[in-house]
């Protein structure tokens, strides 16, 4: 687990909403990061079917979708990390135009997707892998995680906070200032990570496991301290 912050940090010598008037403080804005290796994946993927009638492509639909779930159920996937998000049907329509102008419909598409969350990453690709070939031919997109973010979110709140202390002593020091009583402190939200998106092609030509690189996730925490300017 490997830490690196960034802090912004502003001097602001203004009066304050609730404190007397002429009272000037010290604003600083620190953030900390805490890197870690993930013990968690989560996939969208999905079947797409066609067929000539809606209850055919449904049908079809179906009993692809129930190799896929059966074979993740044999890699050791459980209930509670499986979770549908989808399912729909709608028609293809034919490009060709009818007589009046209108286009016929040509066949029916289904659609089923369903979240899958993969607490062992030694066996993510071979899980990717095998639901490919059992006819999974939607990937929405890997993200990758921890189990329990706790302990990296704490980590990261107190390396905000120290760093945002020592940015507020040094611009103190640079402003020819006392550096006095924290005021205020507050947390902002952080962003996360965002999913890697994977191409369908790409694991259905797979002849082996497919390689995954499950790299690092940052957790972050972003904080705004207010000191008060001392005499």
């Amino acid at each position: 687990m490997s830490l690196k912050w960034m802090c912004i940090a502003v001097l602001a010598c203004l009066p304050c909403a609730g404190l007397a008037e002429g009272v000037r403080q010290i604003t600083v804005v620190g953030e900390g990061h805490i890197d870690s290796a993930p013990d968690m994946a989560t996939v969208t993927l999905g079947v797409t079917t066609e067929a000539k009638g809606a209850r055919e492509a449904i049908d079809e639909n179906s009993r692809a979708m129930a190799a896929v779930l059966t074979r993740l159920g044999e890699a050791g996937i459980a209930e509670r990390d499986l979770q549908t998000s989808d399912f729909s049907v709608w028609p293809r329509y034919d490009q060709r135009s009818l007589p009046d102008g209108t286009q016929g419909i040509a066949g029916f598409v289904a659609q089923n997707t369903v979240l899958v969350r993969v607490r062992d990453l030694n066996g993510l690709g071979g899980i990717l892998d095998a639901v490919a070939r059992d006819g999974a031919n939607r990937f929405q997109g890997l993200s990758f995680g921890l189990q329990d973010p706790g302990p990296a979110e704490d980590a990261a709140r107190k390396a905000a906070v120290t760093e945002a202390k020592r940015k507020a002593a040094l611009y103190a020091e640079a402003a020819g200032v006392a550096l006095g009583d924290l005021v205020t402190l507050s947390e902002e939200m952080s962003a996360r990570p965002g999913p890697v998106m994977m191409q369908a092609e790409m694991l259905r030509s797979a002849s082996n496991e497919v390689p995954v690189a499950s790299g690092e996730v940052s957790v972050t925490a972003r904080v705004v301290l207010v000191y008060e300017i001392g005499e």
